[in-house]
């Protein structure tokens, strides 16, 4: 079955891990380990210099909480797009975390990921 086609429940059970990962590495700043389920294209444009200048301004993406609450996914085209109400331990409010997901090479990696 492709990536795509799997029921919400088999999607999270690959994404909530990913997800998971890049909160972690997130809030300790660490590229290398927040980038290692990017994709291909997603590397090229997320480099170690721009994410870490994100990092410098802006509270929320060094302070995101462990809990969050599943919204929903997305389906268009070969992506899979998976949506979070995301909290934060030192920025109040409901924040939207967004993760793009599909398979490259026999593999899910990340085509985009941002939080509002």
């Amino acid at each position: 079955m492709k990536f795509i086609e799997k029921p919400d429940e088999e999607i999270l059970k690959i994404a909530n891990p990913i997800w998971d990962n890049l909160v972690d590495s997130s809030n300790r700043k660490d590229y290398v380990d927040f980038s290692r389920h990017f994709s291909q294209e997603m590397l090229k444009g997320a480099n170690e210099i721009d994410i870490s200048n994100q990092w410098e301004k802006s509270d929320l993406l060094t302070s995101l909480s462990t809990q969050r609450e599943f919204l929903g996914c997305l389906r268009r085209d070969k992506f899979v797009t998976v949506l979070w109400k995301q909290g934060s331990d030192k920025v109040q409010g409901d924040h939207l975390g967004r993760l793009v997901l599909a398979d490259e090479e026999g593999e899910v990696k990340i085509f985009g990921a941002t939080i509002y």
